[in-house]
């Protein structure tokens, strides 16, 4: 067998059998397979793409080159994944929430590169916060507490690491089967029985559209099943943030005052509908309904919040962020900035706010850049609202108060305006579900 032939048969559309790319895939993970011909292979399949037998084999390919975790002891575990979006802290509550109702939540995270901070930038403000955990202390941590949030360690999916770099780089990032073999991989690999996917759906995600979204839902669902893996997907809205915080110490406060019952609507709304999914795969629930109220009475009754210290307490971080959001790292310049009309606000534009955020130093344009934890935006009034001229309609948190009048004339730019009211997209257009 010859990385050539595999190279050309994807290259003319033909179907690849299941050694074939488990062949390209050891070759890649074990050096045997040059990046060129890697590269020329990626961009084979983003020209001819692959089909669902094909996805699936490079997804378990991909799981082979590294260890798995074994989860088996804990009994039902469940997994969520976010394709990504601005202002989503929806790990950092209902992991706690799903904990708190006696299923246990085990994640590997990442970090932010492009529109903001990642789950793990999220953490890593609150001081001491690790998330650098070995497989014996993800795994004790689990059982312990019922919930785990660390990251990705080298022995898992090292084929996706090498994969995805050289995707990066040769513009074959974007191909459905390449991006979602990609998540499956390190979420089978990860050990959990079931899986939320949380796809986001327009300006601020991967997926501009309602189509796009379905068919990666779709994909994935399909690669979990194969996997004997039980999956359903969310599909939710990015037309603008979600919630008011965009930044990471922000994104915790607000994750904090969600649980104190103080969260903005549209966030305790899209959390309430991921977590019910969840305690439903994992079987502690017989439906969404069922799971809501219970999950609705976990926020009421402080068990979440109380689950969330234990879970901060844990990791090393400093549980009395629960009670005093004055220990998070808090940036030396806070600009309030007032409405310069009055009228509905007809739109933000979710991309343009996280690309904000990143120039405050909130996230990252390179793998490996540091992120600032403090800075970022709590936006006011969102789609929809009326507001009053002179309003309070944003606030930035900046390291300068050049960078704040920065931020405050581009964020301006990104609403849009209308005298009369406007109608707002869903928070979730759909939910999938993979049985």
């Amino acid at each position: 067998m010859r990385a050539v032939d595999i190279i050309a048969k994807k290259r003319d559309g033909q179907e690849l059998t299941a050694d074939e790319i488990g062949f390209f895939v050891r070759g890649l993970v074990n050096g045997d397979i040059p990046d060129y011909q890697v590269a020329a292979w990626a961009m084979a399949v983003v020209w001819r793409g692959m089909t669902p037998a094909e996805t699936a084999a490079l997804t378990m390919a991909m799981v082979r080159s590294g260890e798995v975790m074994d989860l088996s002891s804990l009994g039902p575990v469940v997994d969520k994944h976010s394709t990504g979006g601005v202002g989503d802290k929806t790990t950092l509550i209902v992991a706690p929430l799903v904990a708190a109702a006696g299923l246990p939540v085990a994640k590997m995270s990442g970090r932010g590169l492009g529109f903001s901070g990642g789950t793990l930038d999220k953490l890593e403000a609150i001081p001491g916060f690790n998330v650098s955990l070995s497989p014996e202390a993800f795994l004790a941590t689990a059982r312990e507490v019922g919930v785990v949030v660390a990251g990705q360690t080298g022995d898992l999916v090292p084929a996706d690491g090498k994969l995805y770099a050289l995707r990066d780089v040769t513009a074959t990032v974007p191909s459905l089967p390449l991006i979602a073999s990609s998540i499956m991989s390190k979420k089978i690999a990860c050990g959990a029985n079931a899986i939320v996917l949380d796809v986001k759906v327009g300006k601020g995600a991967f997926m501009r559209t309602l189509d796009e979204a379905r068919a990666l839902a779709g994909a994935m669902i399909a690669i979990g099943r194969e996997a004997g893996r039980r999956v359903t997907a969310v599909l939710s809205d990015m037309n603008q943030p979600l919630g008011l915080a965009v930044g990471n110490a922000l994104e915790v406060v607000e994750a904090i005052t969600t649980f104190q019952g103080k969260g903005p609507g549209g966030l305790v709304e899209h959390c309430l509908v991921v977590a019910a999914e969840m305690l439903v795969l994992g079987g502690r629930a017989s439906d969404a309904a069922e799971a809501r109220r219970r999950l609705q009475a976990l926020l009421a009754d402080g068990s979440a919040l109380e689950r969330f210290r234990r879970w901060v307490r844990a990791q090393g971080g400093d549980s009395r962020v629960a009670d005093d959001t004055s220990l998070l790292p808090a940036a030396p310049v806070v600009r309030a900035v007032e409405a310069p009309r009055g009228g509905y606000v007809a739109g933000i534009d979710a991309d343009q706010v996280g690309l904000v955020s990143v120039s405050l130093g909130a996230g990252r344009q390179r793998k490996g850049e540091p992120v600032d934890p403090a800075v970022g935006i709590v936006l006011g009034p969102k789609m929809g609202e009326r507001v009053r001229r002179g309003q309070r309609l944003f606030t930035v948190h900046a390291r300068s108060e050049r960078d704040a009048a920065e931020a405050e004339e581009r964020l301006l730019a990104t609403y849009t305006w209308a005298d009369e009211p406007v109608s707002c997209p869903p928070l979730v257009y759909d939910v999938i579900r993979g049985d």
